[in-house]
């Protein structure tokens, strides 16, 4: 399993133990191939976990680079909202606290789930 495809694993673990639904691979656009890793349609919010970061990997090369910010920029313009994290903000939680918070949804009680 690559690390993107692990770090996408973990985050849809999080999403499920906190009963949020989303959508994965959600195709968003009619006209080319762009999918989101995952989507809250409804919201009108995408998640997109960006893997190898720090070692050369797709997103950070140039083309690769280039074409992630064609989808982005296009998603914007029909009114996606897009969060986007690397491997840390997964793994510590604070992308799920963020996409808690995208999604308006407060936690005032410890509810044991350590994020």
């Amino acid at each position: 399993m690559s690390k993107n495809s692990q770090l996408e694993f973990m985050l849809e673990l999080q999403l499920y133990e906190r009963g949020i639904s989303f959508e994965r691979e959600y195709r968003f656009d009619k006209h080319r191939l762009w999918r989101f890793d995952f989507a809250m349609p409804e919201q009108m919010l995408a998640i997109e976990c960006e893997g190898a970061v720090f070692a050369n990997g797709r997103h950070t090369r140039g083309s690769g680079y280039i074409k992630d910010l064609e989808k982005y920029n296009e998603a914007v313009l029909q009114g996606w909202r897009v969060l986007r994290y690397w491997s840390e903000m997964i793994e510590s939680g604070a992308a799920l606290n963020q996409i808690e918070a995208a999604l308006g949804i407060v936690r005032e009680v410890d509810d044991g789930i350590p994020f």
